[in-house]
């Protein structure tokens, strides 16, 4: 036991541990998702931070530490996020015949995202500091942080709820979608990237192509959308 201690006393201080460590709960998590037919319930990036998290807690190692050696994926979330800019360019055809629907239901989802996470907040006794974490988490992560900062919240309870958010919005929107018998794939795409941005893109990508393409449009609208709406909106419930 001594000996296994002293590893991983030395493993711990160096940062690609946590890098592997991070990289290999999503292949699990993966791998139990390809194991369950892709099932909604078996979503990768859960199971991944179920994994790290029994992790982190049976090791007794402090988030900071976690996060010093597994920030380079943090990092990529800004190349990724500025990536969007390619399905909208590549589908500015598509985007510009349904123009006027599509801005309708990205006004809608994006108000509808902020409003009622503010007005169930604030009818449970939430505080300003509280509202302002809340209000930008259907925007993609690195948005949501930026608009946290900006507004007064805590960027990094607002990066667990943008997480919570995706997982949430990935597990029930085919489902939810089957039972109200949406069939157009732009539409289910689109409503799925404004609601659970990339992690509910990536699931609209494994159920369908063109559903992954209008998910993404769909998130990076949202994403600059909410930076203008958010702050308007906690306004009016502060």
């Amino acid at each position: 036991m001594s000996d296994a201690a002293l590893i991983w006393s030395y493993l711990a201080s160096k940062p690609l541990l946590w890098l592997c460590a991070t990289l290999f709960a999503y292949w699990a998590g993966d791998a139990l998702f390809r194991a369950t037919g892709r099932a909604p319930f078996a979503n990768p990036v859960m199971i991944a931070v179920i994994l790290l998290a029994i992790l982190l807690e049976a090791t007794a190692t402090p988030y900071a530490s976690y996060f010093e050696g597994a920030q380079f994926v943090h990092f990529m979330l800004g190349p990724a996020t500025v990536c969007l800019a390619v399905p909208l360019q590549a589908n500015l055809h598509a985007i510009r015949r349904a123009i006027v629907p599509i801005a309708a239901a990205l006004l809608a989802g994006s108000f509808t995202a902020v409003a009622s996470a503010l007005a169930i907040a604030k009818a449970l006794g939430a505080g300003p500091q509280l509202l302002a974490t809340l209000a930008p988490k259907s925007a993609t992560a690195p948005v949501a942080i930026g608009i946290s900062e900006q507004l007064g919240g805590q960027p990094t309870l607002t990066a667990v709820l943008v997480l919570l958010t995706g997982m949430i919005g990935a597990i029930f929107v085919t489902p939810m979608l089957n039972a109200l018998g949406l069939t157009d794939w732009r539409a289910r795409g689109f409503a799925t990237g404004v609601a659970a941005h990339g992690i509910g893109t990536a699931r609209a990508f494994q159920v369908h192509d063109t559903a992954g393409v209008f998910a993404s449009i769909g998130m990076g609208l949202n994403a600059v959308l909410t930076a203008f709406l958010a702050p308007l909106v906690l306004h009016l419930f502060q």
